[in-house]
């Protein structure tokens, strides 16, 4: 029962978060209790409050946000009871959207919206895009290998290349005329061939490239397209109000293999240092194999929320990959 009187909502939007924070002050009791209450942000929302939420900031996280002057807010003096019960089904309607705008994106149905000879793009999230091309070899003959895009927005960023400069022109064209979005950024995860063998193509399109200081090291001496830009341990590049990170967590497939992160849908692309169910170690050429599993687990450690995990070669999976490469890894 709302027994009335007035009441004072203070009414804070967490920027880029789609977070609304309602903080109610009453002279006398009522439905609403004296504490903080969460709901998404909702036009229903803003219609009861007079306000137009307004997208200003980088992402922040709700915690942190009272102790941050990067947010909205208004205070408001309501006296109607009425209004109080409407807006508490407000706020009910905007968390269960909210669960269930979860739930559509966790069951979210992979598709592959391109295939060719030489290229199959899959789309594993709203957001993220497995590329698969071909390197024939003599030792393991035509091996697939997979790169990721993610996109946020009109945005795009790239890790690892196709194979071959022609493929590379190939993905390039479908994601600026079918996707129709901009390329940001392409990260190879390390110095070889399945990683930057397509790198040229970037170059032509003016495009970034980022790597390892150590892949540029090494794409130099085997006289192969070089990284116009580098990075020592980590690197983080924003992509529209959401941002990718990669990072060296130590030698494995090689001595300068990095993973990437979408941290948005938890997509975790390990390239080469993580390996698909059931594979071998592959080429070791250039493999530090008694540090490998001990920088896969580094890997496990920082990324405890990852929900999909894309391994250089072969199909995509979870948190067992990196289990399974960890196992792998410690036996001679």
């Amino acid at each position: 029962m709302i027994y009335g009187a007035y009441s004072t909502i203070s009414v804070y939007y967490f920027i880029s978060t789609n977070i609304v924070c309602l903080q109610h002050k009453s002279s006398s009791s009522c439905v609403f209790p004296k504490r903080q209450l969460i709901c998404t942000k909702s036009p229903g929302l803003e219609r009861f409050l007079q306000i137009k939420f307004v997208h200003l900031s980088p992402k922040i996280h709700a915690k942190q946000a009272m102790n941050n002057t990067n947010f909205f807010t208004k205070t408001t003096t309501i006296r109607s009871p009425k209004f109080l019960l409407q807006l508490l089904l407000i706020i009910l309607f905007s968390i269960c959207h909210l669960n269930g705008s979860a739930q559509q994106k966790e069951a979210f149905n992979p598709k592959k919206v391109y295939k060719s000879k030489q290229l199959i793009i899959t789309q594993i999230t709203q957001n993220t895009f497995v590329h698969t091309s071909y390197k024939q070899t003599d030792e393991f003959g035509n091996v697939p290998c997979n790169g990721l895009i993610v996109r946020r927005g009109t945005e795009t960023i790239i890790f690892d290349t196709p194979t071959t400069d022609k493929t590379s022109a190939v993905l390039i064209k479908w994601i600026q005329q079918k996707l129709h979005c901009s390329i940001k950024a392409v990260i190879p995860t390390h110095f070889h061939d399945d990683c930057l063998g397509g790198l040229q193509a970037f170059d032509d399109n003016n495009i970034p490239s980022y790597a390892n200081s150590k892949t540029v090291e090494y794409a130099k001496e085997n006289k192969m397209a070089v990284p116009k830009n580098s990075f020592n341990d980590s690197l983080l590049l924003n992509l529209g109000d959401a941002y990718v990170t990669a990072k060296f967590f130590g030698e494995g497939h090689t001595r300068d293999n990095v993973v990437g992160y979408f941290p948005e849908d938890h997509v975790l692309f390990g390239g080469c240092l993580v390996k698909t169910m059931d594979a071998s170690k592959g080429y070791l050429g250039d493999a530090n194999v008694a540090a490998w599993s001990a920088t896969v687990e580094k890997v496990k450690k920082a990324y405890p929320q990852v929900k999909i995990v894309v391994p250089g070669h072969g199909p995509y999976g979870d948190q067992k990959l990196l289990d399974y490469t960890i196992q792998l890894c410690k036996n001679p």
